[in-house]
C-alpha cells in the first residue's frame, strides 16, 4: 500500500508466503489424505485471515486465528514430518505480523523450539533440526524487523512534517511581529498628525501644512522600513536559488539533475531566472508526487531558455493565468497559457532546512489559481520573456521561461 506517497507493506505483501504450503500440497497430490487436505486448507486460511486482521488493526480476531494456526501446524508437522515442516517458517511469519512487544521474542523462541522437537520426533538429523530452527526463527525475526523499520520511517516522516509546519508558523509569527513593530508606532503617529492637521486647517493653514509635511516624511520612512524588512523575502539570484533548490529537493526526496551547458544567465535575466527556479521547485515540492526534477539552461534559437521538468504531472487544478506573457520558445502555447496550473494531486511536506521552499503562506486568488506561477508569469511579461507551465505527454510537467538573448544582455 502507499501512505503519503511512500510504499508501506500491507497484508498483500505477506500473503504470498502462503505459497510455502505448496510443498506439503505436492506431497498430498501423490498420496491423497483427506485429513491432511483439510488441515492444510485450515493452515492457509488461518494464516491469510490472521495477517489481514493484524494489518486491519483487529488484534482480537488475529490472536485467536494465530492460536488456531499454531495448533493445526504443529499437529500436521508431528503427523507427517518431511515437507510439512515448511509450515513452521510460515507460522513464524504470522507471529511476526500479529504479535508485538515482549511477547514476540518469547513466541518466536517457543515456536522455534517446538519445531526443533517435532523435527527430532520425526527422525530428522542434526542438519535437518538446524535448518528448521534457522528458517523458523529468522522468518519471524526478519518480518518483525521489516515492519518495525517501516513504522520508524513513518514516524520520521510525520515528525518532519510537524517540524516543517512549526517552522512555517514560526516564520509567519516573526514576520507579522516585525511588521507590527515597524508599522504600529508609525501609523499611530501618522493618525495623530493627521488629526492635528485637520484641527489646525481652519485657523492656521501654515501649521496644518507643516503637519501634513510631517505625515509625508513619516510615511516615506515607514515605506523604506517595510521594504528593508521584506528584503529577505525577495527573490535571490539564479545561483543562490539553484543552490537552495538542490537542498530543498533533496530534503523532499526528489532526485535533481542540473544541466547548465556552461551557460550563465546574463545580469538582466538573473533575477527572473532565480524567481523561476524558486517558484518551479516550490511547485514540485508542494503539488507534485515527483521522483525526479530536471533544471536545464540552454541557448535556443537566439533565446536563453530555462526549463524545469519533473515526472509528477497530475490532473491540473486551478486555472491558467492568461495574458501574462508570450509563449516560451518551442512550447506552442498561447499567451501565458497554463501559468496557473498546479503540478500534481496535492501538497507534499515542506523541508525544514530554511530554504524557503514549501507551503506558500499567501492564500490563493479567487479564481483558484496559485499566486506563485501567476506572479512569475507577470514578471516574465514585464521582462518581455516567454513563459509556459503545464503537463506534457508521458506524465511530465514542465515550466519554461525564455528571454531573448538581445534583451538579456
Amino acid at each position: 500500500m502507499r501512505v503519503d506517497g511512500s510504499w508501506k507493506p500491507g497484508a498483500s505483501a505477506f500473503s504470498f508466503w502462503a505459497g510455502l504450503a505448496y510443498f506439503p500440497a505436492r506431497e498430498l497430490a501423490g498420496r491423497p489424505d483427506w485429513p491432511g487436505v483439510l488441515g492444510l486448507a485450515a493452515v492457509v486460511a488461518a494464516y491469510l485471515l490472521a495477517v489481514r486482521a493484524a494489518f486491519a488493526g483487529r488484534l482480537r480476531a488475529a490472536v485467536p486465528l494465530l492460536a488456531v494456526l499454531i495448533t493445526v501446524t504443529f499437529a500436521l508437522c508431528a503427523a507427517h514430518g518431511g515437507k510439512w515442516l515448511y509450515l513452521c517458517p510460515l507460522l513464524s511469519i504470522a507471529c511476526g505480523v500479529v504479535l508485538r512487544g515482549r511477547v514476540l521474542p518469547v513466541a518466536l523462541a517457543a515456536v522455534t523450539i517446538v519445531s526443533m522437537l517435532v523435527t527430532w520426533w520425526r527422525g530428522g538429523g542434526e542438519d535437518a533440526i538446524a535448518a528448521v530452527a534457522w528458517g523458523t526463527f529468522t522468518a519471524g525475526l526478519v518480518t518483525h524487523v521489516t515492519l518495525r523499520l517501516f513504522a520508524v520511517i513513518a514516524e520520521l516522516r510525520a515528525t518532519r512534517r510537524e517540524l516543517a509546519n512549526a517552522a512555517v508558523a514560526a516564520e509567519r509569527l516573526r514576520f507579522s511581529r516585525d511588521l507590527h513593530d515597524l508599522l504600529g508606532h508609525t501609523l499611530s503617529l501618522m493618525v495623530v498628525k493627521a488629526e492635528a492637521a485637520r484641527r489646525l486647517a481652519p485657523r492656521d493653514a501654515e501649521a496644518a501644512a507643516a503637519q501634513s509635511g510631517d505625515i509625508v516624511s513619516v510615511g516615506r520612512r515607514a515605506l523604506a522600513e517595510v521594504r528593508a524588512a521584506v528584503a529577505g523575502y525577495r527573490g535571490r539570484g539564479f545561483a543562490e536559488e539553484l543552490a537552495a533548490a538542490r537542498a530543498a529537493l533533496a530534503e523532499a526526496g526528489v532526485r535533481v539533475s542540473v544541466a547548465l551547458g556552461g551557460l550563465r544567465p546574463p545580469p538582466a535575466a538573473d533575477t527572473l531566472f532565480g524567481w523561476a527556479v524558486r517558484e518551479g521547485v516550490t511547485n514540485v515540492i508542494r503539488h507534485a508526487d515527483a521522483t525526479w526534477c530536471e533544471i536545464t539552461l540552454t541557448d535556443r534559437e537566439g533565446e536563453i531558455v530555462l526549463e524545469i521538468g519533473n515526472d509528477g504531472a497530475g490532473a491540473p487544478t486551478g486555472h491558467a493565468a492568461r495574458g501574462a506573457g508570450r509563449p516560451a520558445a518551442g512550447t506552442g502555447g498561447r499567451d501565458g497559457e497554463g501559468a496557473g496550473v498546479r503540478n500534481g494531486p496535492g501538497p507534499r511536506p515542506a523541508p525544514a532546512d530554511g530554504t524557503g521552499y514549501g507551503p506558500d503562506p499567501r492564500s490563493a486568488p479567487a479564481d483558484g489559481a496559485g499566486y506563485g506561477l501567476h506572479g512569475l508569469a507577470e514578471r516574465a511579461a514585464e521582462a518581455g520573456a516567454g513563459f509556459e507551465a503545464g503537463p506534457r505527454p508521458g506524465g511530465r510537467f514542465t515550466l519554461t521561461v525564455a528571454i531573448p538573448a538581445t534583451t538579456a544582455r
